[in-house]
């Protein structure tokens, strides 16, 4: 930011409106007539002082902004949250987790049917980065449903990167992610009817819990009977 600029903030609309007519009088670079101007302003206590009151006051001012838009963005993910739909017969949570990133992964999912039928995955898989573990947990858990005969599925996930490429045509989704996406795909063809649904990362808790498990290097594995 040059010293102009700096001046210009921190000027309100009459200061900047006097220090053009003063520019203008007396022929003077913008900056000098603007430093005149905010001088005056400041009085006794100085240019410098009124200068850090004003940056000051900018900053507290962006960070409200920052927070009215991250306010409207969580209102706006509960209300696609409260209309996923109709819950279905069977349901599927899916997680994945890499550490570092890109790092160790590993994936979890839960599938759960009409009848008390429950499938927990907690797996590693192998070394790559969060977006391929997500991916791998989806279609894990997508061949679990299968598996099972699964009809009226609805498959739960935290992960944009992975329910908009999932989505996305061929042209538009991440060239590095397409061999996962065509998984994905021919086990999604193979389960007509079943719908994706994006929620946030509190309600996938079971998941996340059963991938990072996933991901623990052996050693350091919870004492407890692996899931299938």
């Amino acid at each position: 930011m040059t010293e102009l600029d700096r001046l210009r903030g921190a000027a309100n609309r009459t200061e900047l409106a006097a220090s053009r007519k003063l520019a203008l009088k007396h022929a003077l670079p913008l900056e000098d007539a603007l430093r005149t101007t905010l001088a005056a302003s400041a009085g006794a206590a100085g240019l410098a002082t009124l200068l850090a009151e004003r940056a000051a006051l900018r900053e507290a001012e962006n960070a409200r902004a920052l927070a009215r838009r991250a306010g409207r963005a969580a209102a706006l993910a509960a209300r696609q949250a409260r209309h996923a739909g109709t819950p279905t017969a069977w349901r599927a949570w899916f997680d994945g987790s890499a550490r570092p990133n890109p790092g160790r992964c590993g994936i979890g999912a839960r599938l759960v049917g009409p009848d008390g039928e429950l499938v927990e995955l907690s797996q590693p898989a192998g070394y790559g980065n969060s977006s391929e573990a997500e991916y791998l947990a989806l279609i894990a858990v997508l061949e679990a449903a299968l598996a099972q005969g699964a009809r009226e599925l609805t498959v739960y996930g935290d992960s944009r990167v992975v329910l908009d490429d999932v989505a996305a045509p061929d042209a538009q989704g991440a060239p590095i992610l397409q061999p996962y996406r065509a998984r994905a795909r021919a086990l999604l063809a193979r389960l007509p009817g079943t719908a994706l649904r994006w929620i946030p990362r509190h309600k996938n808790l079971d998941a996340d819990a059963l991938s990072q498990r996933a991901s623990l290097p052996p050693a350091l594995e919870p004492d407890a009977t692996h899931l299938p």
